[in-house]
C-alpha cells in the first residue's frame, strides 16, 4: 500500500533527508587512498548520532553498519571492514540514511578515490545524469515507467547495463515502503505518481553486463562480470511541479 504524507511530514522527511545527505558528503569527503571503509562508516554514524538521529541501515534486517560501502565492482550492501584499504582509482559507492522524528531520508553517491580511470569517470556522470532524468519524471500525473523509462533508455544508449534485480522503493517512517520503482520500464504504465507519494529513485549501472549475484557474506551484490558499478541515489516528494528532492544537505 502507497502512503501519502502531508505537508508536514514531507518537512519532518526534509529534515531526516539532510541528516543523511550531511552524512553522505562528510563520508565521501573521507574517501582517501590509505583509509579503511570501516573509518568511512564511522565518520557517517558519528554525524548522524550527533544530529540526534538514529542510522536508518544499522541492524536494518541484520546489516552491521551504518553505511554501504561498496567499491569498484560491488553494487549495493558493501559491508565496512577495518581490514579493506581504499586505493587510488577506486570508485566508492556509500549509501546510508537516517531516521528522524519517526521519518527516513536515504540517499547514495559514488565518489571517486584519487584520480580515476575515464571509464570509471563515464559510468558515474552518467550514471549521475540518469539519476536526474529519472527525477525529472517524478511528476504528479506521469507513472512509475516514465520514471525508469528515462533511467534505463539513457544508460543502455551508452552501452550500461542496467540492473533489475533491485529497485528504489518508497521511503517513509519505514525505511522501504511501496511502491518499488525500477530503473527500467515503459512509459505511461506502472503507478500513477500522486502528490504526497515519498521515493527513493536510484539507479545501479554496471560497466558491463546487468547481471549481479550475492557474496557469501549474504549481502554484498556484485556484478556478475566484475566490471565497475555505479549507484547514485535521492529521495524525493512527489508534487504537481517538479519533485522535491528531500536529501538535500
Amino acid at each position: 500500500m502507497i502512503v501519502l504524507k502531508t505537508r508536514h511530514e514531507i518537512e519532518l522527511m526534509r529534515e531526516a533527508g539532510r541528516i543523511s545527505a550531511q552524512a553522505l558528503k562528510l563520508a565521501g569527503e573521507a574517501v582517501q587512498p590509505g583509509v579503511t571503509t570501516a573509518e568511512i562508516d564511522k565518520i557517517a554514524f558519528d554525524y548522524i548520532k550527533s544530529q540526534g538521529a538514529t542510522p536508518s541501515f544499522l541492524h536494518y534486517n541484520g546489516f552491521p553498519a551504518t553505511a554501504c560501502v561498496s567499491v569498484n565492482n560491488e553494487v549495493i550492501h558493501g559491508i565496512p571492514d577495518k581490514k579493506h584499504v581504499l586505493r587510488e582509482g577506486d570508485i566508492v559507492s556509500i549509501d546510508l540514511g537516517a531516521v528522524y522524528n519517526g521519518f527516513h531520508g536515504d540517499n547514495a553517491y559514488t565518489f571517486y578515490c584519487g584520480k580515476v580511470s575515464p571509464a570509471a569517470e563515464r559510468l558515474c556522470d552518467t550514471t549521475k545524469e540518469a539519476l536526474y532524468l529519472g527525477l525529472s519524471k517524478a511528476v504528479a500525473g506521469n507513472r512509475l515507467g516514465d520514471i525508469g523509462n528515462a533511467v534505463c533508455e539513457y544508460c543502455v544508449s551508452r552501452g550500461y547495463g542496467v540492473v533489475r534485480d533491485y529497485t528504489g522503493h518508497g521511503v517513509g517512517a519505514h525505511l522501504h515502503e511501496d511502491p518499488s520503482v525500477p530503473n527500467y520500464g515503459k512509459p505511461g504504465k506502472g503507478a500513477r505518481l500522486i502528490p504526497g507519494m515519498t521515493i527513493a529513485i536510484e539507479p545501479m549501472i554496471n560497466e558491463g553486463v546487468e547481471e549481479v549475484r550475492t557474496l557469501q557474506n549474504g549481502w554484498t551484490v556484485v556484478t556478475a562480470d566484475g566490471r565497475l558499478s555505479a549507484h547514485f541515489e535521492h529521495t524525493v516528494a512527489v508534487t504537481d511541479g517538479e519533485c522535491i528532492i528531500l536529501t538535500q544537505c
